[in-house]
């Protein structure tokens, strides 16, 4: 494991029955980073994403989070553990009958019971206030939009201090101007927090935004990374594809 490294992953492979979704996958993720992790749907990011975060185990190879081997962590360790890494769900996986306020107060009375009634209070206001959005407190999420629940999704797992933050697909469903705002909150964040963040998207606008280094994930296996332009700087078919996916306008498309 590299000296920095707060993620470090080694021969990782991952199989449903008959299909191998990993293949092989080595990968460190550096303090104070935001790592993205490009590829296509089924191309396996979210099964890497969940691996990392301790929700599915791998069949082999080994995982190394915040200097722990998780592979050897019993469940008491890694209840630990976990609360050190914030899980963004692509779905924000709010309660819906909770409203924001009994949303953000519950990761805080499970994991951090000695905390007074004032310190749920001062906590609560200061995440709403980091993501923007204050005035949501009594609100319930199905009053929320969609930009709204994802604010409110990352501010319940930044109520933690977490070390690490996942990101799983965090503009997806999302109109182009609420992903900007998406994208510009997980830089804040990255400042604020100071954390090191693993993001998973198959948007390349997301990922020249935010991520400070790019990996590409194809068949199973890493095929590119660096910086955005040198992941891109190729004539790869899997990546050119890729790309045009992504930048090329529905019209030209049809020319």
């Amino acid at each position: 494991m590299e000296a920095n490294a707060v993620i470090s992953l080694r021969g990782l492979k991952k199989s449903f029955g008959s299909l191998q979704v990993l293949k092989g996958v080595d990968l460190d993720v550096y303090q104070g980073e935001n790592l993205v992790i490009l590829g296509r749907s089924g191309s396996g990011k979210s099964v890497l994403i969940k691996i990392i975060a301790g929700l599915l185990r791998p069949d082999e190879g080994s995982v190394n989070v915040l200097g722990q081997d998780t592979g050897r962590l019993d469940i008491k360790a890694w209840q630990a553990l976990r609360t050190r890494i914030g899980f963004s769900f692509q779905s924000s996986a709010l309660y819906d009958g909770m409203n924001v306020r009994d949303n953000l107060e519950f990761p805080l009375i499970r994991n951090k019971r000695h905390l007074s009634s004032r310190e749920i209070d001062v906590a609560i206001a200061k995440v709403l206030d980091d993501v923007g959005l204050s005035q949501t407190l009594y609100q319930m999420p199905a009053e929320l939009s969609g930009g709204q629940k994802k604010r409110i999704g990352i501010a319940r797992t930044l109520i933690l201090l977490p070390e690490i933050m996942l990101y799983d697909e965090p503009t997806a469903g999302l109109d182009p101007v609420t992903s900007v705002e998406i994208n510009e909150l997980i830089i804040e964040v990255q400042e604020r927090y100071n954390t090191s963040s693993v993001i998973i998207t198959h948007d390349l606008t997301c990922a020249k935004e935010t991520g400070d280094r790019l990996v590409m994930l194809s068949e199973g296996k890493f095929i590119r990374q660096g910086s955005f332009d040198e992941v891109f700087d190729t004539d790869d078919p899997r990546v050119k594809n890729f790309y045009n996916y992504n930048f090329v306008t529905d019209h030209e498309r049809t020319e």
